[in-house]
């Protein structure tokens, strides 16, 4: 059985608090190797941490703001935090105190930008966290693609790298982005929807050895099981539908996919 990696699912949500352990459960069965769990929130920060610490060695905390959830308070929820990283984290294993990525932070301006500055501030002080404390970075970004190159160009030769997460875009923007060598793109359901043209995008202008799997679960479930609650064992229809937009076998894709986590993440 081919392993992988779910480098991004929001696990710890109320949407698996029925049968959470039997969603872990199947994605082992899968060939899931690990899960990473971003934050949203100084809230999500503590349920995600309580997650990992239940599935020391599987799970993964990352840690940050979520730029819809940048409002008046984000000073105080970000000085919140922050104090979280300053400390190990009660995870139960050793050498998985830390957490594994500043995330999930950056720019989204496809609802509102009621809160423009603040995420811009929000979100550079968060790239200067993953400086610090040479974290990777984990990164959303919608309608802000621009704005938020230009934060990150700021930092990049100081930044140990991250991902570029749920990338959906065309070939010009895909260039922009492997500008940043560390960086690489996270690649989820959207690439088996019908209409998508990820799967020549991908193809046409994005080697293999920048791309990590993701599912952004419970969101952006792919074929067959689109418009469903995702869950990390789904991975594996976006496998098979990389290994068609590449023309290589699906082992390759999780073998290459595993090495860009490792180069990236440390894992």
């Amino acid at each position: 059985m081919q392993k992988f990696i779910d480098t991004h699912c929001h696990l710890d949500g109320e949407e698996f608090n029925d049968d959470r352990d039997t969603v872990i459960q199947r994605a082992q069965e899968a060939g899931c190797q690990a899960i990473f769990l971003p934050a949203i929130d100084l809230k999500s920060c503590h349920s995600v941490i309580d997650v990992c610490a239940q599935h020391p060695g599987y799970c993964y905390p990352m840690l940050g703001l979520h730029p819809e959830e940048v409002r008046a308070d984000w000073r105080d929820q970000l000085t919140a935090i922050r104090a979280l990283l300053k400390f190990p984290l009660p995870l139960g294993k050793a050498g998985s105190e830390t957490p594994l990525a500043i995330g999930e932070v950056g720019l989204d301006y496809y609802w509102s930008r009621e809160f423009e500055q603040e995420q811009l501030q929000a979100f550079e002080e968060q790239v200067r966290w993953a400086v610090e404390l040479q974290l990777p970075l984990m990164i959303h970004c919608r309608k802000a693609q621009n704005e938020m190159v230009a934060i990150i160009k700021r930092y990049a030769s100081e930044l140990p790298g991250g991902v570029f997460h749920c990338f959906t875009g065309n070939e010009q923007e895909a260039h922009q982005l492997l500008e940043f060598p560390q960086f690489v793109l996270g690649i989820g359901g959207v690439l088996t929807f019908k209409k998508s043209h990820l799967p020549e995008t991908l193809a046409a202008a994005v080697p293999l050895s920048r791309i990590v799997l993701e599912t952004d679960a419970p969101y952006m479930a792919p074929v067959p099981q689109r418009g469903q609650r995702n869950e990390s064992a789904y991975i594996r229809h976006v496998i098979a539908r990389m290994a068609e937009a590449y023309q290589v076998s699906e082992e390759e894709i999780c073998r290459q996919t595993n090495a860009n986590v490792a180069r990236v993440f440390g894992i």
